[in-house]
């Protein structure tokens, strides 16, 4: 071996045992700690580029005019109104909450009032409106609801990057 390719060994084996003796596991040693030492980020900071934010995507955009025949899936990131059906005429949707883990929202129709308001990571509010009458409960988010044979259902969800989910489902 040449000098410069003897040094550069000894050199690479020795941070190769600082790396080993880091993360032994043993009293005050951790493997994760060595494994970031080891990654490339943390040699080059320049090289580190914030983590991208989970974009929300919805079906139908964000465009609330998508929701006017009644199925709809838009993100939303501030209060809107919204006009559609239910069985029993004309109802509006206004969306009265919308931030970090949190919404809020009251259906209108007539007389008639439903309202929920929700906060917390992966929570949400379901409506199911069928003739007569109507049925909301508020709790962990759950899958996106299905259709419902003579029912319109409702699903507001917050998000956690203050982006709400509106889905409006209509049999």
């Amino acid at each position: 071996m040449t000098g410069r390719v003897a040094q550069g060994a000894l050199t690479a084996l020795a941070a190769l045992a600082a790396l080993a003796m880091a993360g032994c596991g043993g009293p005050g040693g951790s493997t994760r700690s060595a494994e970031l030492a080891a990654s490339p980020a943390a040699q080059d900071p320049s090289s580190t580029a914030p983590a991208p934010s989970p974009a929300v995507t919805a079906a139908d955009g964000s465009d609330p005019e998508a929701c006017s025949d009644g199925n709809c899936e838009i993100a939303v990131s501030a209060p809107v109104t919204i006009h559609f059906k239910i069985p029993d005429g004309p109802a509006t949707l206004s969306l009265t909450k919308v931030g970090k883990n949190e919404v809020g929202y009251k259906v209108t129709s007539g007389d008639s009032r439903t309202s929920g308001e929700v906060s917390g990571d992966g929570r949400g509010c379901v409506t199911v409106f069928t003739r007569n009458s109507s049925n909301s409960s508020c709790g962990l988010a759950g899958k996106p609801p299905g259709r419902k044979k003579g029912a319109v259902v409702v699903q507001v969800v917050a998000g956690a990057d203050g982006t709400a989910i509106l889905r409006l489902i209509s049999a």
